[in-house]
């Protein structure tokens, strides 16, 4: 192999750590085509490709060189990560387990011949840090994973609701120095599913305030989509829910209704299917497929979220195709404004799509969407959408260590 191809600080890294590309050993304004490829959990490979041309000592830098052409163009350091993409149409990248690392193949070509290789190195990207235990458990209600970080702690709490089963979100979360127990809000198909009972999240908020390592006194939430419906109202009639981030949520409960102690307390938002677009590509928008919330006859699917205690960071995204995330953030600003609140904080990405998800991930445009089961557009463009990842992750981090305050006094003896 002719060239050199290096990744700074390290070729082993976390999942959501930026890694620097750098090449050498190319003949002096050598012009390169440079790939990323990876196979995803289930067996599907995605790949990226960019053009880029040597300086006169023969080095690129990702840092500092632009793309010329290809998956994406401009200096974009981390763009042969988010740009990739499968061969086939409405592909989303698959890693729901965190016990294994994201792999991905760098290499570096002669000028668009594929079968000239000049370098390749393997970027092992981890899930899970060092020492932190993930642990499955099953309540008499719900179940889930539970990541741990490995010193003593202690840490702030956070429940990590996905829409379906997913630990990239939570053990990252740990990585950072955070109880995190993920739980799915559709354990069963969701077909099967007729109404949703707030009991068996509250005990998962239970479980992970009985923890040992836990030092906040209330725990934070995570979610975005449908799990954002179950968040809110978690904030809004369970004592001890103290932050709350809601990505790209309805600001009424979506699709079911919602019970609590037996009682229903929210009666589930209609959706107007006829409003759905159908697009060439075979996916369709869903953007205008609810009913106007706000509407006199659905006032009853609002969450009332002027009763919660703890503070708010609502994110949407403008450019979300699945629902009117913009919308119901302002409305649920307008909503606490209204009551006297000032307990949130909003923030707005123009250009991103529904699946805000921790950086680095592959952009998805369009992929099949397991609640509706058909294939949607997400909604987007992938540059934007992925600055808008970075940035928000650590916004996530910054807000819950803010709202979940720890010290040593707090934490309790604990059987």
């Amino acid at each position: 192999l002719i060239g050199l191809l290096r990744l700074l600080p390290s070729a082993r890294c976390l999942f959501d750590q930026p890694v620097q590309v750098k090449v050498e050993g190319l003949r002096s304004r050598q012009v390169v085509t440079m790939r990323a490829r990876s196979t995803d959990e289930k067996g599907v490979v995605f790949s990226s490709s960019a053009t880029y041309r040597a300086d006169g000592s023969g080095k690129i830098d990702l840092l500092r060189d632009p793309s010329l052409s290809g998956s994406y163009v401009g200096v974009e350091p981390m763009g042969l990560l988010w740009s990739m993409k499968a061969d086939a149409l409405h592909k989303r990248f698959q890693k729901p387990c965190a016990l294994n690392p994201h792999v991905v193949k760098f290499s570096v070509h002669e000028e668009d011949r594929e079968d000239r290789m000049l370098a390749e190195v393997t970027n092992e990207r981890l899930l899970i840090g060092n020492g932190v235990s993930r642990l499955p458990v099953k309540g008499k209600n719900f179940q889930g994973v539970l990541f741990t970080p490995p010193e003593e702690g202690p840490f702030p709490a956070v429940l990590d609701l996905c829409t379906l089963m997913s630990e990239k979100r939570a053990s990252l979360l740990a990585n950072r120095g955070f109880v995190v127990l993920t739980v799915p809000v559709y354990i069963d198909h969701p077909d099967n599913v007729k109404q949703m009972h707030l009991d068996h999240f509250k005990e998962a908020v239970d479980f992970l305030q009985q923890q040992p390592k836990v030092g906040s006194t209330g725990v934070g939430i995570m979610a975005r989509s449908k799990g954002g419906d179950i968040a809110l109202s978690l904030a809004a009639f369970v004592s001890g829910v103290k932050a709350v981030v809601s990505i790209n949520s309805c600001n009424a409960v979506v699709s079911v209704p919602l019970y609590y102690q037996n009682h229903q307390i929210i009666s589930p938002l209609r959706s107007d299917i006829t409003k759905i677009i159908h697009t060439e590509s075979g996916a369709s928008i869903l953007k205008y497929g609810l009913e106007n919330p706000l509407a006199e006859e659905n006032k009853h699917s609002l969450v009332p979220i002027e009763q919660a205690k703890g503070h708010f960071f609502f994110v949407a995204s403008e450019d979300d195709l699945n629902w009117d995330s913009k919308a119901y953030m302002d409305q649920m600003a307008e909503r606490l404004k209204r009551h006297g609140k000032e307990n949130f904080e909003t923030l707005c990405y123009p250009g991103a799509g529904h699946l805000l998800e921790p950086p680095y991930n592959p952009y998805c445009a369009s992929s099949f969407h397991r609640i509706i089961r058909h294939v949607v557009l997400w909604g987007g463009e992938a540059r934007a959408h992925a600055a808008a990842e970075v940035h928000l992750w650590s916004k996530i981090q910054e807000f819950f260590k803010t709202h979940l305050s720890c010290d040593a006094a707090q934490t309790k003896p604990k059987l």
